[in-house]
């Protein structure tokens, strides 16, 4: 009876063929090296074709035999809850919006480890000798609910879903929207190779002071920024969502990272490849973005109309269709929440931001850029809904390129005076103009921010200090323009004139990045901090002089916005990854952070500058009646005020030839951490982060002795 049983197909139209029992089943999981360990005591189910289910737990080796079902196969799932109160799972599995339904399957997999340095399949797992069938799987493949779980990886021995499908047709297990697990045959012993649960995150430090790493890495964030989000589709949608688009924010964090793949492009016209530095993580502690299911998430069903919630609306801000075309993506994970700011995106864009008029800061004090605020004012109630759900003493880390940095900024002061949230703030700006007037950027003295500005980059001059605040050209008579042969032409602001309010002034530490040309023609770099106006307002004049001494503001304004050295994937991102290398070389050498050659240079720059200004001092004093000599005019202060920061950034300058960088100058609060090395050795293993750049490499010492540093090049770039 028994054997004729056998000879039948499993199943008919409408059951299964043979309802005898005594049947049997065992399998094992076991991860990528052949060991069960990682998965013994998890608790289990099966049912068999008449939906009786069976329950129990896996030995220690990750083994289990069931006995005496009816015939036929059965569908094994794992889907017991997490029940402890480890963070950041109990935080992620009880928090009040997008509570998680993490299963102790997913953190055991969290806690296992690739084989492949990569992250990819290998062959030959030793568990696989011993089976019948040998499948590879994901924690998806053995659950219901994998909304919050990464897309499937490619794999060979794939279960068989075509089975599974079947049995959910013919009515296998308790009644539920889709039968959920991994198809097991009778009298079989089947070993399931569970992927590890692995992601990828950008590695930030949440340090107050500079560091080389999140200057490369932020810049990156940065233009990121400009990209679409990616989600299809992109509005409405009804059971799920996917993140097809490369480059995108949502495929770079929900797809790739989470996939455990590196992801290089942030741009979609980028063809020069710049990794990140990744830290592995457990899964949990990725960036994250929020799952989509209607049938968890209230929030997310369809019925909702306008009101209905996806992961776009909860990470994307997009204005474009409401007058200020502000645009930022937010995400987090239980160290950090990352904001960036998109900066000018189009041309009207850049002449509706020329509009220099000031506006009360309504959150602090001060006054601000009015299309700078109306920005800031856009996006500030989708920040603060943001954190609301999901901020829980993270450091919160801002970073914003162009008007985005300047956005970036009044939405890291906003922020900081909310009083009741304690906010930590970090600031990172790249080629921001000034954003708000001297009253402010006093009143924000204690906002930690880093401001990068990259050598003849004319936007970080904008607004200028002297600009009318409505007018549509610049005031007459308040720039001074003199030639600098030994230095290129140099702008100096000496009127500041005003018609209204407190002159326009940047917030921020300002680290300057400048590319050099020695003598011999090498190629070197320095970030530094100068003091001084003349070198942040070079790049202005390079433009001022194409235009004329009283160009038409707006027209000048779309041509700064438009040149080369204020490009991200053109002069920002590799301006930041060869100070990066270059910090790195100088800690591994325990070496100066400027070079002899390198400070002969500069320091012979600046005191031409220095006597420039001193030149011009005098030629101004001589215009004069004589008996208004003397009398301190109003552009002698000024000029006297720029002679002493020259004095000033000689002196900063000075203290580089002694300064030796330690590796939290590079790499922040991840300097003593264990994964800094396995980060670094994954870094360095991609061609592009081995070969320098001349302008990232130290310069060789040169036997040509003292006094024959030559003239700085201002417009000199790489």
């Amino acid at each position: 009876m028994k054997q004729e049983a056998w000879k039948q197909p499993f199943f008919s139209s409408k059951m299964p063929a043979c309802a005898l029992k005594g049947h049997w089943a065992s399998f094992c999981l076991v991860d990528e090296a052949g060991c069960g360990k990682a998965y013994g005591g998890l608790a289990y189910s099966i049912c068999d074709s008449t939906g009786q289910q069976y329950n129990g737990r896996l030995t220690g080796e990750g083994f289990a035999k069931l006995q005496g079902f009816y015939c036929g196969p059965v569908v094994l799932a794992l889907e017991g809850l997490y029940s402890g109160k480890e963070e950041p799972y109990f935080e992620l599995s009880t928090r009040q919006t997008y509570r998680l339904p993490i299963t102790e399957l997913q953190i055991r997999a969290e806690q296992t480890r690739f084989v492949a340095a990569d992250g990819q399949r290998i062959e030959g797992n030793p568990a696989q000798r011993q089976a019948d069938r040998f499948y590879q799987v994901e924690v998806r493949d053995l659950v219901r609910h994998v909304a919050h779980l990464p897309p499937l990886a490619p794999r060979i021995f794939a279960p068989q879903r075509h089975a599974l499908r079947m049995m959910a047709e013919l009515g296998f297990g308790p009644p539920q929207p889709a039968l959920s697990g991994v198809v097991l045959f009778p009298n079989l012993h089947t070993v399931l190779e569970v992927r590890p649960l692995r992601a990828l995150r950008p590695m930030l430090s949440g340090d107050d002071r500079f560091c080389a790493l999140n200057l490369y890495q932020l810049a990156l964030m940065s233009t990121l920024s400009y990209c679409e989000f990616g989600q299809e589709p992109p509005t409405r949608p009804v059971d799920k969502v996917s993140f097809p688009r490369d480059p995108s924010i949502g495929n770079l964090f929900a797809e790739k990272l989470s996939g455990y793949q590196e992801a290089w492009k942030v741009d979609g016209k980028q063809v020069q490849r710049f990794y990140p530095l990744y830290e592995e993580v457990a899964y949990s502690q990725r960036f994250e973005i929020v799952p989509f299911d209607p049938e968890l998430y209230s929030q997310n069903r369809t019925q909702l109309g306008a009101k209905q919630e996806h992961p776009a609306l909860v990470h994307f801000f997009d204005d474009k269709n409401f007058g200020t075309d502000t645009q930022a993506f937010i995400t987090h994970h239980d160290e950090v929440i990352l904001i960036a700011v998109r900066g000018t995106a189009s041309g009207a864009d850049a002449l509706r931001d020329a509009n220099a008029h000031q506006v009360p800061f309504a959150d602090g004090v001060g006054k601000a850029h009015e299309g700078f605020y109306l920005a800031y004012r856009a996006m500030r109630e989708f920040v603060l809904q943001y954190l609301d759900k999901f901020h829980d003493r993270q450091r919160i880390i801002i970073c914003g390129h162009s008007l985005g940095g300047a956005i970036a900024l009044l939405l890291a002061e906003g922020l900081r005076r909310v009083s009741s949230a304690h906010y930590n703030i970090l600031l990172y700006t790249y080629g921001a103009p000034r954003g708000a007037d001297t009253e402010f950027t006093e009143g924000a003295s204690s906002l930690v921010h880093h401001r990068i500005v990259n050598h003849n980059d004319p936007v970080p001059s904008v607004p200028a200090t002297w600009m009318n605040t409505t007018a549509k050209l610049w005031v007459p008579g308040a720039v001074i323009l003199f030639s600098a042969p030994a230095s290129g032409g140099l702008l100096f602001a000496a009127g500041l004139v005003r018609v209204v309010g407190n002159p326009y002034q940047h917030h921020g530490e300002q680290q300057h990045f400048m590319p050099i040309t020695l003598p011999d023609g090498t190629h070197s770099s320095v970030l530094w901090r100068p003091a001084c106006e003349s070198i942040l307002e070079a790049g202005c004049n390079r433009a001022l002089q194409l235009q004329g001494d009283m160009p038409d503001r707006a027209n000048l304004l779309k041509q700064l916005f438009q040149a080369s050295q204020h490009s991200m994937t053109a002069s920002y991102i590799p301006a930041a990854w060869a100070t990066f290398r270059r910090w790195q070389q100088t800690v591994d050498r325990q070496g100066p952070l400027v070079t002899p050659r390198e400070f002969e240079l500069l320091d012979h720059a600046l005191e031409t500058m220095t006597q420039q200004l001193r030149d011009k001092n005098r030629e101004l004093d001589r215009r004069r009646p004589s008996n208004q000599r003397g009398y301190g005019h109003e552009h002698n202060q000024a000029l006297n005020a720029e002679i002493d920061r020259l004095r000033t950034s000689r002196q900063r300058l000075e203290t580089l030839r002694w300064r030796r960088l330690e590796a939290r100058d590079v790499y922040g609060s991840h300097a003593s951490s264990s994964y800094l090395q396995p980060s670094l050795k994954r870094w360095f293993s991609h061609h592009e982060n081995r070969v320098l750049a001349q302008v990232a490499s130290i310069p060789s010492p040169t036997h040509n002795g003292p006094g024959r540093a030559q003239p700085l090049d201002l417009d000199s770039i790489v």
